[in-house]
């Protein structure tokens, strides 16, 4: 870590941990004078032909008023980045900017021995970010024809690159705001890497086990010997200094002892031994690391302080980590067969990919998949998650052909924006479940970087929701759902056949379905179990494909008590016939079994005719519900992230800047009426106008300008909207009456501190709605809408989302509140312009989204008519925005 100058004006918030292209880690950060000996040396070290890319001249030996030039940067108009691995540099990035001073020119300089990796690309991310947040908006450049690699770099970063030849030099300028092709092209490269280095860890060539153990019971004796009997087919190395022999093969008491490469390095040591293994693990070549050892976030300050010095030790060194505190991984794909986790057998094969952060919850995770039959395809206990995430998990999963459905359980979400675009897109292709508990809340995992949430409650299930994620509360309620996306089809619609031999038992199912938002087409109560095997069973199966055969029924859900001389497994044979058959889902509930012998939760049938079942039937029903919500937006127009007609983002960029100019640190800034209505109006926002007044006189000259009739209103942010505390007169039709008004309203609001009045246009009538918008620092940007009044003041009727939104996202959005029935036409009222109101919500999401620098909007009331939607007041506040934990640049979070 290089020190940071005494003037405090090295940008730490620019350093970085980075996964390059081939899944490996490196460090990127500014870079300082003290770099100069190892920018020298990172230049000898190069060949003459990349020296020559790079000056367009050959230079054995770089000047000391060259190094003094590269090194000492005013991290403003003149920018740099290094990139390191091990310490060492491998890449170095600049801007410098020129006399148009929102223009730069770039140039980069990769280690012969690092080219391929992807370092260019990212160097040129962070260098785009950081002239972002300097004012600049368009990078140029100068590169030989034959240096085809950096031109590659520029070429295919999604940017709108113009170039032309001249006097043998390609000349390249391109503007750096991010497009959507720009951000398209970034997604894709980091999921591509870090999908990449998961795949390394889960798919390891060779293993060592550090810390192994021939003491029975032991962590490292027990990791060691899961590995060998679960059939691991590659080199397995033991590593142990007191040992001469473990598991019956040569132990070796030091990892450089072992004499071939080793890929993963599985660590069981005491936690003060864990740097000097991560050390020899770097020097080894090592590619990832699983720490099963204690003794970091989980022990206080001290452990945070511990945990924090392992990861950037790692990272720095290229390689990943899974824990501390994990309990292991697993692969059950046959050329893998890895049970490095302390599950004493290899789970059952199958398509369901696991990831759990809390170490007893992974336990009882893989206890409850194990306990219902499910088949997993991978497993990972992250532990205290300082590394290796559910967002990495998520993007290897997406291109896993072994995993057709996956379940986390999250105790915190590092970076939920990331969290959001991953299973966004993940969910359209594979059932993401989620088990979070309310009570964790929305935090960072611990030894993170210390941010708190500011938004408001249900924001986050908002966020998921709309990602598509299936939400459950606990883990028996993950892995009923898992039950049913393992090996049935989705459901097509909410229509649901119910089956029993007991009319009481159908009618509770039935009841308990309708709670759900199923509907029940199809109530079937006299299944006669009872007849024997030969004439039961028959009868069943044509009843229930009669059943799935009409267009109304899209499930089924089979309730049944114990019946004489039927087993549960020809029943459940017979319902996973069925399914397969119709292309239909099946879940049974057999209830009333109390043999214990007898499997009545799980996965019944064969491994390629299953049907999941459940002892309790509201378990099963409730399961499934959630399995046809999940169908739902699957099969839903998600509509796209298009930017609304009429926004000028550049122009508003460029005006926060001049405002923004007299803000210093965590301050705010209430924008007046004339900057707001500026603002938002790049936006394609109106605000109906107001003027303020000290006489009656001027409030008539300001009726007049602004056209009868008017409103009368004080701008005390508390009384404005309170016609019965007398901060609103209405319809005011002409200059007597305004005068009249004028007067009475400031003897009414005397109590109050005799607060300024202010004249407006009267808005047409309507139903008065809020919106507001927040930039909180773990989410991101928030938006909410509710129905003004008491809805949202008293019962906190709020809907809120997470932008960028679709068009199915601001169609939902509107719809949230419950209130918001009344939009539709309520008591006799009619239905008011919904399109006004979906059009403001995109609109202010977009900007939001945009600008990170606006830290709060308010829009109270907003008046929505039979016609359109009308602004009554804008509250619009500024600040110094913090980087967003998901940028338009790649960076692990740290």
């Amino acid at each position: 870590m290089v020190e940071q100058p005494v003037d405090g004006e090295y940008p730490e918030h620019w350093e970085a941990d980075v996964v390059l292209r081939d899944g490996g880690t490196a460090h990127l950060r500014p870079i300082h004078p003290s770099d100069a000996d190892a920018v020298q040396k990172f230049h000898m070290g190069q060949s003459q032909n990349s020296i020559y890319m790079r000056f367009f001249a050959f230079k054995a030996k770089l000047s000391s008023k060259e190094l003094k030039r590269f090194t000492e940067v005013d991290y403003r108009d003149r920018v740099a980045f290094v990139i390191t691995i091990g310490g060492e540099i491998v890449g170095i990035g600049r801007y410098d900017r020129l006399d148009d001073p929102t223009e730069a020119e770039v140039a980069f300089n990769i280690a012969d021995s690092h080219q391929g990796r992807g370092i260019g690309s990212i160097l040129l991310e962070h260098l785009a970010a950081a002239a972002h947040e300097n004012g600049i908006r368009r990078f140029s450049a100068e590169v030989l024809p034959e240096n085809r690699k950096m031109l590659m770099v520029f070429s295919d970063a999604g940017y709108d690159v113009k170039r032309h030849f001249d006097d043998g030099v390609v000349s390249l300028e391109f503007n750096i705001d991010p497009t959507e092709k720009s951000r398209a092209v970034m997604e894709s490269r980091e999921h591509r890497a870090e999908a990449r280095s998961v795949r390394d860890l889960l798919t390891p060539s060779s293993i060592a086990v550090i810390g192994a153990s021939r003491k029975w019971g032991t962590v490292g004796y027990q990791l060691l010997e899961h590995i060998i009997e679960g059939g691991f087919p590659g080199p397995v190395f033991a590593i142990n200094p007191e040992a001469l022999e473990l598991a019956g093969m040569i132990s070796y008491g030091k990892l450089s002892e072992v004499p071939e490469p080793v890929q993963l390095a599985v660590v069981a040591v005491p936690y003060e031994e864990v740097p000097a293994v991560v050390a020899d693990c770097a020097a080894a070549g090592v590619k990832g690391l699983v720490i099963a050892s204690a003794g970091f976030a989980d022990d206080g300050e001290r452990g945070l302080m511990r945990q924090r010095d392992l990861v950037r030790q790692a990272r720095a060194n290229g390689m990943r980590v899974i824990g501390p505190a994990s309990l292991g991984i697993v692969n059950t794909h046959p050329a893998v067969s890895l049970n490095a986790s302390m599950a004493p057998t290899l789970a059952l094969r199958g398509g369901l990919g696991l990831f759990s952060q809390s170490a007893a919850i992974g336990v009882s995770l893989y206890a409850a998949s194990s306990r219902r039959r499910l088949g997993l395809s991978t497993f990972l206990s992250a532990g205290n998650r300082a590394d290796v995430s559910g967002n990495d998990m998520m993007q290897y999963w997406e291109d896993d052909a072994d995993t057709s459905a996956v379940g986390l359980y999250l105790e915190s979400i590092g970076n939920p924006r990331k969290f959001s675009r991953l299973a966004r897109r993940l969910a359209r292709i594979k059932p993401v479940i989620v088990a979070k508990s309310d009570a964790m809340g929305l935090r960072l995992p611990p030894g993170h970087a210390v941010r708190t949430t500011q938004a408001p409650a249900g924001a986050l299930d908002a966020m998921l929701r709309q990602s598509g994620v299936i939400r459950v509360e606990t883990i028996e309620q993950l892995v009923d759902v898992a039950q049913v996306v393992s090996n049935q089809p989705l459901p097509a619609g909410p229509g649901l056949a119910i089956f029993s031999n007991s009319q009481a038992l159908g009618k509770v199912v039935a009841d308990s379905a309708s709670s759900h938002g199923l509907d029940v087409a199809r109530l079937v109560t006299g299944v006669d179990l009872d007849a024997g095997q030969s004439v039961a069973l028959p009868a069943l199966r044509s009843s229930l494909l009669a059943a799935l055969e009409s267009d109304a029924v899209h499930g089924a859900v089979a309730a049944l008590l114990p019946a004489r001389g039927l087993t549960v497994d020809s029943i459940a044979e017979v319902l996973a016939e069925c399914s397969v058959k119709a292309g239909k889902p099946v879940v049974a509930a057999f209830t009333g079994i109390l043999d214990p012998s007898v499997y009545v939760e799980g996965m019944v049938g064969s491994a390629e005719q299953a049907v999941p079942c459940f002892s309790n039937p509201g378990a099963a029903v409730a399961a499934l519900a959630a399995v046809v919500r999940y169908s739902e937006w699957v099969s839903r127009d998600h509509g796209h992230f298009v930017e609304p007609e009429g926004c000028d983002p550049q122009r508003a960029r460029a005006e926060l800047e001049g405002l923004l100019r007299d803000v210093k640190g965590e301050q705010l800034k209430q924008l007046d009426p004339a900057a707001t209505r500026s603002l938002l109006g790049h936006y394609g926002i109106t605000v109906l106008p107001s003027v303020g007044f000290d006489t009656p006189d001027q409030a008539v000259e300001a009726a007049d300008m602004l056209g009868w009739p008017v409103a009368l209103k004080t701008t005390d942010p508390s009384l404005r909207h309170r016609l019965d505390l007398g901060g609103v007169r209405l319809d005011i039709q002409d200059a007597e009456s305004l005068r009249r008004n004028v007067l009475q309203m400031r003897r009414t609001l005397s109590r109050y501190g005799d607060p300024a009045l202010e004249v407006q246009s009267m808005a047409p009538v309507g139903q008065a709605c809020t919106f507001r918008a927040i930039e909180d620092p773990l989410l991101g940007p928030v938006i909410s809408f509710g129905l003004a009044g008491d809805a949202v003041n008293l019962l906190d009727d709020w809907a809120h989302r997470v932008p960028p939104l679709s068009a199915a996202d601001v169609h939902d959005f509107i719809r949230g509140p419950r209130a918001a029935r009344k939009l539709f036409g309520y008591q006799g009222l009619p239905a008011v312009d919904v399109a006004a109101l979906e059009d403001l919500a995109g609109r202010l999401a977009w900007l939001k989204d945009s600008h990170p620098e606006i830290a709060l909007v308010e829009f109270n009331p907003v008046l929505c008519g039979v016609s359109g939607a009308v602004i009554l007041a804008a509250d619009v506040r500024i600040g110094n925005a913090a980087q967003r934990t998901d940028s338009a640049r790649r960076a692990m979070l740290g």
